[in-house]
């Protein structure tokens, strides 16, 4: 919402054109957006359908939209302009409030990718439902990756005629990441759970797991507002001044120099990222200070 505009900050306006004439302004969508709108959705859904009644809505709401992505364009409807789901986000968010970053006016939590969103999060509410029921028993993590095997084969022969694609959120997609992350859940509970299996490396998860949403949106939100933070960073072949960031400045000088290969300095960077976040949940989690919704 704010930005240096050459030596002051000021808001950013809600809709403007960028320095090429090109529509820009500020997203009304995001990662976070999704979040929120998925559990609403998800929610309401199995409040007044119940646990079976959703589990229909569920297998309607991916078939449909599997529908209206061939239906919606039958010549190109799984590109990032071709996908139906563009149109529809233009026509309603606007160009100048939707995602750029992939060179084309393209929102990858966009309104129509939502319904495949929707479904998953109702997944997660189904698995967790079912562990309670079964409580910590052999037949509940049998199940669980028994379910995880079937639906990431699925997912895969799905793909064949409905490509796995994340950034339109296909069906398919929904489906292959659920059974993968099923087959993770079943293993780690079989191995923390009825292997006793713990140590530091659990530890370490652990406490991401005690305040994630938390860190997630940290992890967004921290490297914007440093970013107001300008350090010369030199001169322009104009003669104009150049900035970084403080987490840029950390790369050029620290991460990148250890070595001529870019990589690894990259990977350095995200090692320390993650070190950093880390430490933080690490001290909630000492202070007993737990965010939740």
């Amino acid at each position: 919402f704010i930005k240096w505009d050459e030596d002051n900050i000021v808001f950013k306006p809600w809709q403007y054109l960028d320095a090429k004439g090109n529509p820009a302004g500020i997203r009304i969508l995001g990662v976070l957006q999704r979040i929120a709108l998925a559990y609403f959705f998800a929610s309401v859904i199995i409040h007044f359908f119940k646990v079976r009644g959703a589990f229909v809505a569920a297998a309607v709401i991916i078939l449909g939209y599997w529908f209206l992505c061939v239906a919606g364009n039958p010549t190109d409807p799984f590109s990032l302009q071709g996908w139906f789901g563009t149109n529809v986000d233009r026509n309603i968010l606007g160009d100048a409030h939707m995602y750029k970053g992939e060179g084309v006016i393209f929102d990858p939590e966009g309104l129509m990718s939502l319904f495949a969103a929707i479904v998953q999060v109702m997944f997660g509410y189904f698995v967790g439902d079912y562990i309670l029921k079964k409580g910590k028993t052999h037949e509940m993590v049998n199940g669980l990756f028994v379910a995880g095997c079937v639906l990431a084969l699925a997912g895969l022969c799905w793909g064949m005629v409905f490509p796995i694609n994340k950034k339109i959120w296909t069906s398919s997609y929904t489906i292959y990441t659920t059974g993968l992350a099923l087959l993770t859940l079943s293993v780690l509970i079989y191995i923390i759970e009825f292997k006793n299996w713990r140590g530091w490396w659990s530890k370490f998860f652990d406490v991401f797991g005690k305040n994630p949403l938390f860190i997630f949106v940290l992890s967004g939100a921290l490297p914007r507002l440093l970013g107001l933070i300008r350090i010369p960073n030199g001169l322009n072949p104009q003669g104009q001044p150049l900035y970084t960031t403080p987490f840029g400045w950390f790369y050029e000088h620290v991460c990148k120099p250890i070595s001529s290969n870019l990589n690894n300095g990259s990977l350095l960077y995200a090692v320390c990222m993650i070190l950093m976040y880390w430490l933080i949940v690490w001290f909630m989690d000492k202070k007993k200070i737990y965010i939740r919704v």
